[in-house]
């Protein structure tokens, strides 16, 4: 809220009138009825007046603030306000401010304060009457009130089942508070609403994050409620909301440690055990409870609407034909109910049509699967088929899971799938199967559930599957396919064409389709002419059996009739590797501009030979895309375009890229030592669109160097463009892709003997390895590229080298050695002139000293690091700046000014997306507040360490993650918890055969534990 103007009062919130009016709390059970319950709340004609009490106690007319006096006189003008308008006596009032110690001028003195207070408010808001004193003013300019209709409309929505709406609204009411209660009021009424009200809040807070726990952001929740515990170490209703969070946060020995201190803490303390509920939730927890693990309770009243999906495709409104297929696959599907699991898999050749009769199927269904239909296509056909934990993710999140409550292996996730969809009656269509093997993770595995499966192999080894083997349609369903997409009356006069067509396309449903659509498109054609000119082509078909020769064969249909434009840009896209392409590059690939491009594209769609992914971005189905290369390999003249168009394609891509690059790191060097394009790319005129660009494009942009890296030719820019991109390796979102696709080049670069490739390749997988805390295989590579790098001349591999082992040098406790890499380093940026790079060994350089018990000179160095950053606008580099700074000013024990260039650093990093630096930073924060003895604040910023940092940064990061979460928690008197989080940090660093092993077990000893 502005608190400078007063508290936020909603506009559309008209005050209460009348004997119910005031602040809904009952603030005083013994005061005195209203002196004129039927009187309207009156506001001074000098202006609107509004107070605060959760805070310091505050009044503002206008927004402009009132003064309210001394303490004393603030304490009565709070007795007033929580009163709600009721008339407070004047022994009451000196009971509320002095209590029994009242002085011998308390009557006196209290007149004198309502008199200050009726000239600063007006005459008409502070009233005398019936011996004492009482104000009117509207319920609504109280934020007490205000606080107390947001709380009650939050009850109201969230039995509504509006979980969103109802958690909007009690975090608005929480906003209300500003620190303290009745903040410096003295007196004891003033004490007895101060714990009356923090009560409250601590109320509303509970159900706030009660919320969070139903909706899943239990990952998120454990940061805050770790704080709160340590804040209300006695409030059990806090504890079980913690264990509830750690356990569906995969951290059940954490939650049970949690019961255990509460436990003795309250056996210590209170001389009690812990309550009934809280009980009841261990034993759950020990018994792995799955129904504990589920974020909603699907039967409770006040539930929210479950997710669900409805992914099927749209069915065709023609479809014809294959009615025993229909029913035998309909049948199938009705015995789920109830049952066991169905599993049906159709198997044919490509262009029989199983999806289009699956998703048929599935429509005719779906009144079996009240709870959603799951969709996906699986690219099986393809060189690069779907991975079963990207889908299981796709699958969770549609199915209503946050995130941060999914899982990272391919186990966890599936067991969470088949939790989530048990007792549900979903339907999943698996589309495009590779094999049994891709698909066995995704199968619900429930009753009531069933899969349906298409592949273009028989799944005989998927086990209970009801296999189903499509074959070419019947001469009749063909021809009945084929008139429904002309029109019966063109096919009537001339049925014998029609048969001949349909049977020169092999009775196959995607070739009549596009022969259909041609002719359906061309009205002064007719189905002879189509006939002949199929005719003139049957001699190749009889030579084509079956399967995907016969496939090829259907698509020549459609490509021997496109003008030849057209049919470049079918040939000539479909070389790209990429899973779809966006226009922009598809016109790099064609070498035109982007509306001659975007009308050939969409003509290629209005033929079926492409599809319209989305908006401004094509792909082809993967047999088409077979095609298309056959059709570039026997027809492209020169031969030489297919080269051309797909360095073009490159050229695009390594362009943009750097232009990325730029935008984020204004005057570092890397894109002046790029290889040099001929063809422009994008511009940007912000680094959030440059980022938006790079992570939308990341898997074609990776694909592109793969499938460059094949070529001596283009095998430089091919690093290249991954260097460039190297923030898909750094933010985790491509981690893996990006680090298989580092391997290739690296490969490509070997086997090419191009010195100059391959260094930099080794670099790129330096920076892959530090990021995911393989330090031995970073130093590694870091050590080979700077040989390659020397032989080919190429200087800025070798400044990165040495930069590299420094800081791994580091980590791996050897300072010595990374005082010498990081000299080096800093000698060899400066000879090239490349000052971020400078900057960046100086950074590195302070931690070393730091490292070294050489404190000034590491604050020194990273403040000269940081400079440089800064002179050049460097804003990502610069946060990396200020984080060495942080480090080197929290071991000098200036804490709050290491906690300064922390925030800072933070902020940046969340905004650029560089998720392994947030969660470092956030880390740093805690060692800050550990320093400060604000053990809360360290376990909250140690918790959402841990919650940015999954799935990147590696085990060992997460280890002293977890180290330093345990001291924070043993600050805050939860010791089981933090011998968990040690235990646990123990077991890494030992895998690791990681030094910290011996820290993490002095901390583990009893004699530190007790």
């Amino acid at each position: 809220m502005d608190r400078e103007n007063g508290p936020r009062v909603p506009v559309q919130r008209a005050p209460k009138t009348g004997a119910n009016a005031g602040t809904g709390l009952n603030p005083d059970e013994g005061g005195r009825g209203r002196a004129d319950t039927e009187a309207q709340a009156v506001t001074p004609p000098s202006g609107l007046l509004r107070f605060a009490v959760l805070g310091p106690v505050r009044a503002w007319r206008d927004g402009e603030p009132v003064p309210t006096g001394s303490p004393q006189q603030r304490a009565l003008l709070a007795a007033l306000l929580l009163r709600g308008g009721r008339t407070a006596t004047a022994s009451e009032l000196i009971d509320a401010l002095w209590g029994e110690e009242s002085p011998s001028q308390a009557l006196a003195a209290v007149r004198t304060y309502a008199s200050r207070l009726r000239k600063a408010l007006g005459p008409q808001v502070l009233v005398s009457e019936s011996g004492g004193y009482a104000l009117r003013t509207s319920a609504a300019a109280l934020d007490v009130a205000t606080a107390q209709e947001l709380g009650a409309e939050a009850e109201k929505l969230r039995a509504a089942g509006d979980r969103a709406g109802a958690r909007d609204r009690l975090a608005e009411a929480l906003d209300l508070w500003d620190g303290e209660v009745l903040a410096s009021v003295p007196g004891p009424y003033a004490e007895t609403q101060r714990t009356r009200l923090e009560e409250w809040r601590l109320t509303l807070l509970e159900n706030r994050l009660d919320i969070d726990l139903e909706v899943g952001a239990h990952a998120e929740a454990v940061s805050e409620l770790t704080a709160l515990t340590a804040a209300h170490p006695l409030r059990e209703r806090l504890r079980e909301l913690l264990m509830l969070a750690l356990y569906r946060s995969g951290r059940q020995a954490e939650a049970l440690a949690v019961y255990a201190d509460t436990r003795r803490l309250l056996a210590d303390e209170l001389g009690v055990d812990p309550t009934p509920e809280l009980s009841r939730l261990q034993q759950r927890i020990l018994q792995a409870d799955a129904e504990l693990a589920r974020p909603v309770e699907e039967d409770a009243p006040a539930a929210a609407p479950v997710a669900r999906p409805a992914q099927l495709p749209a069915t065709v409104p023609d479809f014809t034909g294959r009615a025993p297929f229909v029913r035998e696959l309909s049948a199938r599907l009705a015995t789920a109910e109830g049952h066991v699991m169905a599993v049906s898999a159709l198997a044919g050749i490509g262009g029989v049509g199983k999806t289009t009769l699956a998703v048929h199927v599935a429509h005719e269904a779906r009144p079996h699967f009240p709870d959603g239909q799951l969709y996906v296509d699986l690219q099986g056909a393809g060189s690069r088929a779907a991975a079963p934990e990207t889908v299981l993710g796709s699958f969770l999140r549609a199915l209503g899971t946050p995130d941060s409550a999914i899982p990272d292996s391919l186990d966890d996730r599936a067991a969470l799938y088949r939790s989530t969809l048990d007792g549900r009656r979903v339907l999943v269509l698996l589309d495009n199967a590779r094999d049994a093997a891709q698909i066995r993770p995704l199968l619900p595995g429930t009753a009531g559930c069933a899969a349906l499966v298409t592949s273009r192999i028989r799944m005989v080894d998927l086990a209970g599957a009801h296999l189903v083997d499509l074959d070419v349609m019947s001469p009749e369903e063909a021809l009945q396919l084929f008139t429904r997409i002309v029109g019966a009356e063109r096919v009537r006069s001339e049925r014998e064409a029609a048969l001949d067509v349909v049977a020169a396309c092999g009775f196959l449903p995607l070739a009549i389709r596009i022969a259909a659509s041609r002719l359906a498109a061309r009205r002064t054609w007719t189905v002879s002419v189509l006939a002949a000119k199929l005719a003139d082509e049957r001699r190749r078909l009889d030579e084509l059996q079956a399967g995907d020769l016969a496939v090829k064969a259907t698509f020549e249909l459609g490509y021997g009739q496109l003008e030849p434009a057209q049919a470049r840009a079918f040939r000539l896209l479909g070389l790209a590797d990429g899973p779809d392409i966006s226009l922009a590059a598809a016109a790099a690939v064609l070498d035109l501009p982007l509306w001659d491009t975007e009308d050939l594209l969409e003509a290629l769609v209005d033929t079926s030979l492409l599809e319209s992914a989305a908006p401004g971005r094509y792909r082809y189905h993967d047999l088409v895309r077979l095609y298309a290369r056959a059709c570039a390999d026997r027809d492209e003249q020169p031969p030489t375009e297919k080269e051309a168009a797909l360095s073009r394609l490159l050229d695009f891509y390594l362009s943009t890229a750097a232009r990325v690059y730029a935008i984020e790191r204004p005057g570092d060097r890397l894109v002046d030592h790029l290889e040099p394009t001929s063809y422009e790319g994008l511009t940007f005129t912000d680094r959030h669109g440059a980022q938006d660009w790079l992570y939308a494009e990341a898997n074609c942009l990776l694909a592109c160097v793969r499938q460059s890296a094949s070529s001596p030719a283009t095998l430089r820019r091919a690093v290249d463009l991954l260097w460039a991109s190297l923030d898909l390796g750094e933010s985790g979102a491509n981690s893996r892709e990006f680090e298989a696709t580092g391997v290739v080049v690296r490969d490509a670069a070997r086997s090419h003997a191009d010195a100059r490739a391959e260094g930099r390749a080794l670099m790129v997988l330096a920076g892959v390895h530090h990021t995911a805390g393989r330090f031995k295989e970073a130093d590694r590579d870091a050590e080979l590229a700077l040989p390659h790098a020397d032989r080919a001349g190429d200087p800025l591999p070798a400044c990165w080298s040495a930069n590299a082992r420094g800081i791994i040098a580091l980590y791996q406790n050897r300072f010595v050695e990374g005082e010498q890499y990081l000299t080096e380093a800093i000698e060899r940026f400066r000879h090239i002139g490349d000052e971020p790079g400078e900057a960046s060994a100086l950074c590195n350089l302070s931690r070393i000293h730091l490292a070294m018990g050489r404190t000034p000179s590491a604050i020194a160095l990273a403040r000269q690091g940081t400079e440089i950053y800064d002179s050049m606008g460097h804003a990502l580099r610069g946060a990396n700046g200020r984080y060495a700074l942080g480090l080197a000013l929290t071991q000098d024990d200036q804490l709050a000014a290491a906690a300064e260039q922390l925030r800072e650093a933070l902020a940046v990093f969340a905004d650029s997306r560089q998720r392994l630096w947030e969660g470092m930073t956030l880390f740093r924060l805690s060692e800050v507040d550990i320093a400060a003895r604000r053990h809360a604040q360290a376990a909250a910023n140690a918790e959402m360490a841990l919650t940015v940092l999954r799935g990147i940064g590696g085990e060992w990061r997460r280890g002293n993650v977890l180290t330093v979460l345990g001291r924070a928690l043993f600050g805050i008197g939860q010791s089981g918890r933090a011998l968990v989080c040690w235990q646990e940090a123990l077991g890494i660093f030992d895998a690791l055969g990681a030094p910290e092993a011996a820290e993490v077990r002095a901390l583990l000893t009893p004699a530190t534990a007790a």
